[in-house]
């Protein structure tokens, strides 16, 4: 037997207010989180008005928050951090804004960092071999191939 608890409107509201309150939530995240609570589409629309008129949910600041958080922890490149955003259904206007948190020195100096650690870690003796291996794991992270590419030919001769 399944008990899973039901939630009023308003409780369900005081919930995902408190969800929003923790962390940056985009619209999504908040519509899953209400299909699981099992709140009937009506009811999923007025929370998620009530939420986005009381500011706990902003889709522009999520996504803003994202890149930047992506972008410094997990160094993450520019395609992978757009990558997710399209996932978590980010308009473009707002997946372009949230680009321009990345201060683009920052961005490739982060890179410069990255590939000389990579060439470091990557024990291989063939040199086509091995910058193919550095250029797999940027692309991966999201770095735009042609950054890779100009990194890899100034730092590997």
């Amino acid at each position: 037997m399944n008990l899973q608890k039901t939630y009023s409107v308003d409780e369900a509201q005081k919930v995902l207010e408190n969800y929003c309150a923790y962390q940056e939530r985009c619209h999504k995240e908040v519509k899953d989180k209400l299909l699981q609570m099992r709140m009937i589409p009506e009811a999923i629309d007025n929370i998620i008005v009530h939420l986005i008129t009381n500011n706990y949910l902003n889709e522009e600041r999520f996504a803003k928050a994202f890149a930047r958080g992506k972008f410094k922890i997990k160094k993450w490149g520019k395609n992978r951090i757009v990558r997710e955003l399209k996932y978590r259904q980010i308009s473009k206007y707002s997946i372009d804004i949230a680009l321009k948190e990345i201060d683009l020195e920052e961005y490739h100096s982060t890179l410069h960092e990255l590939t000389l650690k990579r060439i470091a870690q990557v024990k291989e003796s063939n040199i086509y071999k091995k910058k193919k291996k550095v250029v797999d794991y940027l692309l991966y992270r999201g770095w735009e191939s042609h950054l890779i590419y100009e990194k890899l030919n100034e730092l590997i001769k």
